[in-house]
């Protein structure tokens, strides 16, 4: 990734998280922007969003932001429009990274109470 693509990404991520949280709010579960690849030509950019919540809390939030892309997109748009001549498109991807992190600690702290019982 170029230093420009870089920037864009990093200014992407912080005015979605911001939008999200504030404007956008979803009752229920917590979405965190975790991450934003923009391709070479910064025509798409790819948001990565962690969703914490119930399975059905987690679908119902990625078809929400599906849905309003486009409006969540003019949003951006109002608020970065001086920075940019053109918007990228958006695509909401869900990352699992929390859910594999808990997973993760959740076997450790088994193999963790098994081997201390087993002593």
């Amino acid at each position: 990734m170029s230093i420009r693509t870089e920037r864009v990404a990093s200014l992407l991520q912080q005015e979605l998280g911001a939008i999200l949280l504030k404007e956008l709010p979803r009752g229920g579960a917590i979405v965190t922007v975790v991450d934003v690849k923009v391709t070479a030509d910064l025509s798409i950019a790819r948001v990565y969003v962690s969703i914490i919540g119930s399975a059905e809390e987690q679908q119902k939030t990625m078809a929400f932001l599906s849905d309003e892309t486009k409006s969540i997109r003019m949003i951006l748009s109002s608020k970065i429009r001086h920075q940019f001549r053109r918007i990228p498109e958006l695509e909401f991807h869900e990352d699992h990274l929390y859910e594999r992190a808990n997973r993760i600690e959740q076997l450790l702290n088994g193999v963790r109470k098994g081997s201390v019982q087993s002593d």
